[in-house]
């Protein structure tokens, strides 16, 4: 857990899919949402890793599900780090929308009498992650509890999550497809290119192969990124070319206007939903 005494502490949980070390070295404490495989639970990146899940998704047998942390995780998260000094908390989630991870926090939250602030980052990934490292980046300098939370609101409105997957059967066992879900009666050549708009998975674009899914996820990525600067991610399973081809048509089309690039493979809890073969693109506005 990270040292936070006499700054806001900054929690978030285990979707962010921040490369190794770098939630260490923000100050974010990271609380782990549950796996479970065939009826085995385990913690996401403690006792489950992206392989397992890829490989369990594989054979259709395989039942694969995820479960928020409990509101005890969060309270005694919350308590460890006030008890430790931190004049106050702000726990940023992954989309309400998505997971009860924003409401376990929530309810934990009420413990505290006003010294614990939720934020629903309305996204996941990277989506989640940026808001979480402005949110740690203003408590190291200083800033005061509703500034805190204002820097991870603030970048959450700025970034924009787009995402491909090669089939929509994963998101639709697991009751997270939302409006993309018209698409399932349609041909199976047809490729959905998916955003998070407003926490919920919404289709983006339509492209007939996974070849044009790459070129028109970098266009709606380009698009995204307006004029200015920005932060980029992008995230994948089991698909290292397809996310080095995109890191590398982002870079080139973007050039000296990325600040920063992070390229990680998602965790089992968004793996689970996804399948093997996702690719996604996150641009974080500056």
């Amino acid at each position: 857990m990270a040292g936070t005494s006499e700054r806001v502490a900054v929690v978030t949980d285990s979707t962010t899919y921040l490369p190794e070390t770098l939630a260490t070295e923000a100050g974010l404490t990271v609380v782990p949402l549950t796996v479970v495989i065939d009826g085995e639970p385990g913690l996401e990146g403690i006792d489950i890793t992206p392989a397992d899940v890829a490989k369990a998704l594989e054979h259709r047998r395989a039942h694969v599900t995820t479960s928020r942390p409990a509101p005890g995780a969060f309270a005694e998260t919350y308590r460890q780090l006030l008890d430790g000094g931190a004049p106050g908390v702000v726990s940023v989630h992954l989309s309400a929308q998505l997971s009860g991870t924003y409401e376990a926090a929530r309810l934990a939250a009420d413990e505290f009498g006003g010294r614990v602030e939720v934020v629903d980052s309305c996204s996941t990934g990277m989506g989640l992650g940026f808001p979480a490292l402005a949110a740690a980046a203003a408590a190291a300098d200083g800033k005061s509890l509703p500034e805190v939370r204002a820097a991870a609101l603030a970048t959450a409105d700025r970034t924009t999550t787009l995402f491909y997957v090669d089939t929509l059967e994963f998101l639709r066992r697991g009751g997270r497809i939302g409006a993309a879900s018209a698409l399932l009666g349609t041909a199976l050549s047809v490729k959905p290119i998916l955003r998070l708009a407003g926490g919920r998975i919404a289709v983006s674009d339509k492209v007939r192969t996974a070849g044009r899914a790459l070129a028109r996820l970098v266009d709606l990525a380009v698009e995204a990124a307006g004029d200015g600067t920005v932060d980029i991610a992008v995230h994948h399973l089991a698909a290292t070319e397809r996310a080095e081809a995109l890191r590398g048509s982002l870079t080139a089309r973007l050039g000296d206007r990325i600040r920063r690039v992070y390229a990680t493979e998602v965790g089992a809890a968004v793996a689970a939903h996804a399948g093997p073969g996702l690719l996604c693109a996150v641009v974080s506005r500056r």
